[in-house]
C-alpha cells in the first residue's frame, strides 16, 4: 500500500468488561496503521463518569495486549499528544466550547432532566414527526429561562444544528452515505465533562488522527462531527464505518445477552489469542488465502484493502471460532501447547500447586489429546484420570452398568497379561492385550478393550488407551484393574 502514513486510534470507554467490538475495531485500525507505516493510538474516553468502572481500563490494556493488538501511544506508554485519558484533558475542551458559543453555533440549555423526560414522553405519545430537543432555551438569558418551568441551575451546552445541515458524507467502506437529521446534541454536560461528540472531534484533531474507523452505529453522528470540524475551522479525518457484529439471530451482539461479547470471556474459556485475532479478521473481510481461513496478522496487513470490507453485519459464529481454535492448537508444537495448557490451568484453578511429577506427566500426555482439543480449558479435564489416585479414581456408574457379562473375564485376562509383560510401552501393551483378549477370549476389539478403558480411565470415552497405560505405569494400571474387578 502506498498511502501516506496514517494515524488511527481506538477509543474505548472504561465502563465494565471490555467489549469484543473493541478488539474488532482495534484490529482494523491497527492493520491500516501498519499497512501504511503509520501509528496506532489507544485513547481512553472516560468522560461518562456515571458508568465509569475503575478496573476496566487495566482490563482494556490486558486484553488488547493478550491479542497482540499493541499500540504506539497511549495512557500507559505516553506519547507526543499526552495525556491520553479524556478525564485528564478537561481544560483542553473548554476553549472550543467557548468559541462555538461565541460564534452562535452552540447555546446554554437550562432544561431539567424532568422536563426533558416529559418532552420525550409527549413526543412519543403524539407520534410527532420531529423529535428531539425543542430549543426552548435558544436565545434566552439565564434570567429569562429561569422564569419558565423545568429550570435547572446548572446548564449544559448544546449544538445549534442548522436546518440546512449536510447529511451526506463519503465513507471509505460504503462510498456516499446519507445520515438522518441530527438534533441539538449536548456537547458539554452539567458536570463540566464534554460528551463524546465534542471530545472525539477535539482529540482526533489535536492528536493528528487521519482516519476514524468505528462501528456503523456512529453513522448518524457523523454529520454532527463534520459540523463541529467545520465550525472550528478544522480539517476532518477520513471516516470508515465497520459493520456491527451480530448474534446468530442477527441481533446486535451485546454483553447483556451474549457472554462472548465480553473480551475477557475468550481467555477464560481457553481460546488462543492468535485464533481469536484470526477470527476477527474474517468478520467483514474475506480470507487472505484461498482455500483456508488461517492467516497471520502480518499476512492480513500485507493484503489489507478497505474495498474488501463487507458491509453486511457479520455473524459471530462460535462454532467457526472453535474450529479455527482447534486448527491453531493442532499447529502448535506439543511443548508449546503444554506450556499454554499449564499457564491456563494455573490461572483458572484447574491445577493447584502441581508437583514436578504431575507437570511432567501432563506434558507427556499432551500429544494424546492435541488432535481432539478445541479449547485449552478441555485439556486438564480430559486428562484428569492420569492425576487421580488409583484408589480414588471415579468410575462412571452408567458405563459400569453397561460393562457387559464378560467384563470380569476381560479384566482378569488383562491383569494377567500385564503382569507378565516384559517391556512396558504402548506398542507392547497393545500387542499383549490383543493376544489375550481378541485372540484368547475371541472378542471383537470394541468389546475387548471397553472394560480395560473403564478400569484405567473411569470412563468408556478417553484419550488413547494404550498410551495412557504407558504413562500410568504397570503398578498403577494393575491397581486400577484390581479395583474395577472388585466393583464388577
Amino acid at each position: 500500500m502506498t498511502q501516506t502514513p496514517a494515524r488511527l486510534r481506538v477509543a474505548p470507554s472504561p465502563t465494565g468488561d471490555p467489549h469484543v467490538g473493541t478488539a474488532y475495531m482495534s484490529l482494523f485500525n491497527l492493520a491500516y496503521a501498519r499497512a501504511t507505516g503509520g501509528q496506532f493510538v489507544l485513547r481512553i474516553e472516560d468522560t461518562d463518569r456515571a458508568r465509569y468502572v475503575a478496573s476496566s481500563e487495566q482490563q482494556i490494556f490486558d486484553t488488547l495486549h493478550w491479542l497482540g493488538l499493541d499500540w504506539d501511544e497511549g495512557p500507559d506508554l505516553g506519547g507526543p499528544y499526552a495525556p491520553y485519558r479524556q478525564s485528564e484533558r478537561l481544560d483542553t475542551y473548554r476553549p472550543f466550547v467557548d468559541k462555538l458559543i461565541a460564534d452562535g453555533h452552540a447555546y446554554y440549555c437550562w432544561c431539567s432532566t424532568d422536563r426533558l423526560a416529559e418532552l420525550r414522553a409527549e413526543q412519543q405519545a403524539s407520534k410527532a414527526s420531529v423529535t428531539g430537543y425543542d430549543r426552548l432555551c435558544v436565545g434566552k438569558t439565564r434570567e429569562e429561562r429561569a422564569a419558565l418551568p423545568g429550570f435547572s441551575e446548572t446548564p449544559v451546552v448544546r449544538m445549534l444544528v442548522p436546518e440546512d445541515v449536510e447529511l451526506t458524507f463519503t465513507d471509505l467502506i460504503r462510498g456516499e452515505v446519507n445520515a438522518p437529521v441530527p438534533d441539538d446534541q449536548v456537547i458539554l454536560k452539567a458536570d463540566g465533562f464534554p460528551t463524546y461528540h465534542l471530545a472525539v472531534v477535539v482529540d482526533d484533531h489535536l492528536m493528528g488522527i487521519t482516519h476514524v474507523v468505528r462501528g456503523e452505529e456512529w453513522i448518524s453522528s457523523t454529520p454532527k462531527h463534520l459540523l463541529l470540524y467545520k465550525w472550528l475551522g478544522l480539517t476532518p479525518p477520513a471516516f470508515a464505518h465497520m459493520p456491527l457484529l451480530r448474534n446468530t439471530d442477527k441481533s446486535k451482539i451485546s454483553k447483556r445477552k451474549n457472554p462472548a461479547a465480553r473480551l475477557t470471556w475468550f481467555a477464560e474459556q481457553g481460546y488462543l489469542p492468535e485464533a481469536l485475532r484470526n477470527f476477527l479478521q474474517l468478520l467483514a473481510y474475506p480470507p487472505v488465502h484461498e482455500g483456508t481461513d488461517v492467516a497471520s496478522f502480518g499476512e492480513f496487513v500485507a493484503a489489507f484493502d478497505w474495498a474488501k470490507v463487507n458491509t453486511t453485519g457479520p455473524i459471530f459464529d462460535l462454532t467457526k471460532l472453535g474450529a479455527l481454535n482447534a486448527d491453531y492448537i493442532r499447529a502448535l508444537d506439543a511443548d508449546e501447547l503444554a506450556d499454554r495448557i499449564i499457564s491456563y490451568a494455573l490461572a483458572n484453578g484447574q491445577l493447584t500447586d502441581p508437583s514436578d511429577t504431575q507437570l511432567s506427566l501432563l506434558r507427556a500426555a499432551v500429544p494424546l489429546i492435541q488432535e481432539r482439543l478445541v479449547l485449552l480449558s478441555e485439556a486438564v479435564p480430559k486428562l484428569a484420570y492420569l492425576f487421580a489416585a488409583d484408589d480414588e479414581l471415579v468410575i462412571d456408574a452408567d458405563a459400569l452398568a453397561r460393562a457387559g457379562d464378560n467384563a470380569s473375564a476381560v479384566v482378569a485376562a488383562t491383569s494377567q497379561a500385564l503382569a507378565e509383560l516384559g517391556e512396558w510401552n504402548h506398542e507392547a501393551i497393545q500387542a499383549a492385550l490383543r493376544e489375550a483378549l481378541v485372540d484368547g477370549l475371541d472378542l471383537k476389539p470394541k468389546f475387548a478393550f471397553g472394560p480395560v478403558r473403564l478400569g484405567i480411565t473411569g470412563s468408556n470415552v478417553s484419550p488413547p488407551l494404550f498410551e495412557s497405560m504407558e504413562l500410568l505405569g504397570r503398578e498403577s494400571c494393575l491397581a486400577r484393574l484390581d479395583r474395577l474387578a472388585g466393583r464388577l
